[in-house]
């Protein structure tokens, strides 16, 4: 992935079918701004999809690793990797 370009919300209202062709055709993330505060990114869907999958798969790994732990531990009242699944994501919205 090249680095990204950053434009202002109203560049990129301006010219938005140029701002998503280069993030799907270039492979080139626009980072946008609002009074100068970074707020959101534009990227290609599959480059989306790769990181959403990377943070599932280090979330499932560090809830399996908790869980290994408390097993390891004996602690009472623990809860399922389930359990602590749902507790998380809740609390994460």
């Amino acid at each position: 992935m090249s680095e990204p370009v950053i434009e202002s919300m109203a560049e990129v209202r301006s010219h938005l079918a140029d701002v998503i062709d280069r993030a799907r055709r270039d492979e080139i993330p626009t980072i946008i701004t609002r009074r100068g505060k970074q707020e959101a990114v534009v990227l290609d869907i599959e480059e989306y999809r790769r990181l959403h999958q990377i943070a599932e798969e280090a979330e499932e790994a560090w809830l399996n690793q908790l869980a290994d732990e408390a097993e390891a531990e004996g602690t009472e009242g623990s809860v399922s990797l389930e359990e602590m699944a749902a507790l998380i994501r809740d609390h994460h919205g």
